[in-house]
């Protein structure tokens, strides 16, 4: 094996174990934004615990999405799902959406 073949094997190799863990923030990203949408769309039918459950799963990928890369439309849209989970909790449907609407805005920023 030549010298140049080894070494272009060792650099795909590292690639290949890199490019996962490069995709992985994108994904909770766009997990994120997804329930937010969710969030939304049972804010609108008004259904305050709708928004909650789902502003909660879109909480938990954003902050996986914050962990692996930090950016502040991240930690803003953070703060507005908490909100939204808080608010559609306690039974306020258009609050919550409000808040689930300004997280969307804020994540789709930070893709």
């Amino acid at each position: 094996m030549t010298r140049r073949f080894a070494i272009a094997i060792m650099g795909l190799a590292l690639a290949l174990f890199l490019a996962p863990r490069l995709a992985l923030a994108e994904d909770h990203l766009a997990e994120a934004i997804a329930h937010t949408k969710e969030a939304i769309a049972e804010g609108k039918a008004g259904k305050a615990d709708g928004v909650a459950t789902h502003a909660n799963v879109a909480l938990t990928h954003a902050e996986a999405a914050e962990k692996e890369k930090a950016n502040p439309h991240t930690e803003e849209g953070i703060k507005h799902l908490k909100a939204a989970v808080d608010t559609g909790k306690n039974g306020n449907a258009t609050e919550a959406t409000n808040h689930a609407d300004q997280a969307l805005t804020h994540l789709q920023l930070a893709k």
